[in-house]
């Protein structure tokens, strides 16, 4: 579970970890010591991993080869304002 996994990261010197946002519920059971060496990020979407473990995030390659900086898509059938589709389910 996730006490286990955290306490790995905390003996194999892992600063940074990335939890899904539902079992931050959980953390009640991790001793303090461990979670006071530890950053803990509580993330819903897969987004907000990328933006944690990558240094900064890619520019999508379009298929005619150009840069895709500045285009904006929508999937159809998602609505403005909603959270991007990552494919991913987030539990």
């Amino acid at each position: 579970g996730l006490k286990e996994k955290l306490l790995a990261a905390h003996r194999g010197g892992i600063r940074h970890v990335v939890i899904p946002k539902e079992n931050e519920k959980d953390l009640k059971e991790i001793p303090e010591n461990v979670k006071d060496n530890l950053t803990i990020h509580a993330v819903s979407w897969m987004d907000e991993v990328l933006e944690i473990a990558l240094e900064r995030m890619p520019t999508p390659v379009l298929e005619d080869g150009l840069s895709g900086a500045g285009v904006v898509t929508e999937k159809v059938g998602e609505e403005k304002g909603s959270q991007p589709s990552t494919g991913l389910n987030p539990h």
